[in-house]
């Protein structure tokens, strides 16, 4: 995106991400939405490259802090990422049993209604605000997205919170393939 100040400009170095619901629409209050998202970081693990090294799903937006590995373009691997699970959720939201279906296809709709290559719906926001990370930025980051939940008063502690890496953290098996800062 062009205004965007947090571009990705070194390819492979670290990042900490957010990606955010257009409107900030809590979309992940579902369980099966939030486990279309890990399957999905998952996949990117295992056949796009992404190394991933923390996670959080809140209800309205995703934190990660990841590297695409050598070779690889990290600007590719999530474009393909909120792509395929923008498509992947909202085909889920038009055929599931989801109350607020009708609201929340046509915040989608208004959203991508001036877009030229977007031809129904815009599901995440553009930007992806990435911020390059190094030193002490690391840890502070990771420790900021593993206490998200724990501010949203969702768990009392970090580790609670199943969809987080904080579980790994903790000497727990999460549920996206990790690598350890």
């Amino acid at each position: 995106m062009s205004g965007d100040r947090y571009l990705i400009s070194d390819q492979n170095a670290l990042y900490f991400l957010t990606f955010t619901v257009v409107g900030w629409i809590d979309v992940f209050t579902r369980k099966e939405y939030k486990l279309e998202l890990v399957n999905s970081l998952n996949y990117c693990v295992k056949s796009k490259a992404l190394t991933v090294y923390g996670w959080c799903i809140m209800s309205n937006h995703v934190h990660l802090i990841a590297r695409a590995r050598d070779g690889f373009k990290l600007s590719d691997i999530i474009r393909d990422f909120k792509k395929f699970t923008a498509k992947r959720i909202i085909h889920m939201i038009q055929n599931g049993p989801e109350s607020r279906k009708e609201w929340m296809i046509n915040q989608f709709r208004y959203a991508g209604r001036n877009l030229k290559r977007i031809t129904n719906f815009k599901f995440w926001k553009g930007d992806n605000h990435a911020i390059e990370l190094s030193g002490q930025m690391i840890q502070t980051r990771l420790d900021y997205l593993h206490r998200n939940p724990v501010e949203a008063l969702i768990v009392e502690e970090p580790e609670q919170y199943l969809f987080s890496s904080a579980r790994d953290y903790s000497g727990t098996k999460g549920m996206v393939l990790i690598e350890f800062i």
